[in-house]
């Protein structure tokens, strides 16, 4: 038994190691960048447009289309995050943290399925994408908590858990070991994020209270 357990550790260790550098820097600067974002830190965004750059070729060279395509999306939402963070309070203050309105949750509620099911079956039929409807299921979850997250909803961090237990797997099964370990970091800074984001609006809501 511990010599099955030593061979497996071995052989992962052994591909883990034979993947490019181009994957270990995306993995380090995207440790980064959900780390900063956990802080509330500006220096997220363009950590992740790095992140997101080397990313597309990783994917792409997997056949994770769907998700190489969601890194180009994430660039562009990061751009338009980095301004509403530093501008999109009132009379263009830095923006706070604040809860999911009634009408983002709906919209996620429709966008997600519909862009699961619809680019799935684009994926599963044209592409050679191995696993369509789980890639293009990550990729809209992914876009619904970026969304909420450039808006700095709190609720963006309950989408990245999902989403991270979805790409544990996923990243796996594609032999992108150390993304796939990155994934499950990346599960428990969701929860820190989420605690960090809570204890910050609360501060707000008090202080608010107390002016009041």
């Amino acid at each position: 038994m511990l010599f099955v357990l030593s061979q497996s550790f071995y052989e992962f260790w052994t591909a883990a190691a034979g993947n490019t550098p181009l994957e270990w820097v995306a993995v380090v600067t995207g440790f980064a960048c959900v780390w900063l974002a956990a802080r509330e830190s500006l220096w997220n965004f363009p950590v992740a447009i790095f992140s997101c750059a080397l990313y597309i070729v990783v994917y792409f060279r997997q056949a994770l289309y769907s998700d190489s395509l969601l890194q180009i999306m994430f660039i562009g939402l990061s751009v338009y995050g980095w301004y509403e963070w530093l501008y999109g309070g009132r009379s263009k203050t830095e923006l706070p943290v604040s809860r999911t309105r009634r009408w983002e949750w709906l919209l996620c509620a429709l966008f997600i399925p519909a862009f699961t099911f619809g680019f799935g079956y684009y994926l599963d039929n044209y592409t050679q994408d191995t696993v369509p409807y789980w890639d293009s299921f990550t990729t809209a979850g992914s876009l619904g908590a970026q969304f909420l997250m450039m808006r700095k909803r709190l609720e963006n961090w309950w989408l990245w858990i999902i989403v991270d237990i979805v790409y544990v797997p996923i990243l796996w099964h594609k032999q992108l070991y150390p993304t796939s370990v990155l994934y499950a970091v990346y599960l428990g800074l969701a929860a820190y994020g989420f605690w960090e984001w809570r204890r910050a609006l609360h501060t707000a809501e008090s202080s608010s209270l107390v002016s009041a």
